[in-house]
């Protein structure tokens, strides 16, 4: 089944989003999960979290996406850079279990400099230290455009990572086709070929 979202505003709360994706005609959505650009997040309402997964479960939504901030890297040359991320996700990923079984997407990060191998290395790091087992929400690495020094601009990066991830039930992928496109595939004349490759 195909399932149409679009990113909104959490400015107003959750139950706000939810009631403006049906709006829209949507049966999911993204939205981040505090300042994109900064690390603040606001004071989680429980009474507003508890009112969105009513609505939630009363109009069959498929599961929705939290976005982590861009400002996060797992990979960083800081290691207090590297910590700043690990603590930032753990945090976002208690918040999300206020609505359990959905989904939160993040960029690997950028390696800046160290190599491709050591960036990979420090993500599954940063997520073996986060992810747990009794957590309901799905991790998910999105690919990206592979610019500078970002990791994830290969599918092969990913697959790596994933590969030195301990709970891997946890974890899954964000197959983000401007960042794809961006990368090299060719999703507009060899779609299916992308795909293939992707799954394999």
């Amino acid at each position: 089944m195909l399932h149409i979202g679009c990113h909104l505003s959490s400015s107003k709360g959750f139950l706000a989003m939810g009631r403006q994706a049906l709006e829209l005609g949507a049966d999911t959505f993204q939205f981040f999960t505090r300042n994109p650009r900064g690390s603040k997040a606001k004071e989680l309402d429980p009474a507003d979290v508890a009112a969105l997964a009513a609505l939630m479960k009363e109009h069959c939504f498929a599961p929705i996406i939290a976005h982590a901030p861009y400002t996060l890297n797992l990979c960083g040359a800081e290691e207090q850079n590297r910590l700043f991320a690990r603590d930032t996700m753990a945090d976002d990923l208690r918040r999300m279990e206020h609505i359990p079984g959905q989904l939160y997407n993040f960029h690997p990060g950028s390696h800046v400099g160290q190599g491709i191998e050591a960036g990979i290395t420090y993500i599954a790091e940063g997520l073996n230290a986060i992810l747990t087992p009794e957590q309901s929400t799905t991790v998910l690495l999105e690919t990206m455009a592979g610019k500078g020094s970002e990791v994830g601009g290969r599918f092969e990066e990913l697959r790596e990572i994933l590969d030195q991830v301990e709970l891997t039930g946890k974890m899954g992928v964000c197959l983000d086709t401007c960042h794809v496109s961006d990368a090299g595939y060719d999703i507009i004349h060899d779609l299916d070929g992308v795909l293939t490759e992707f799954d394999r």
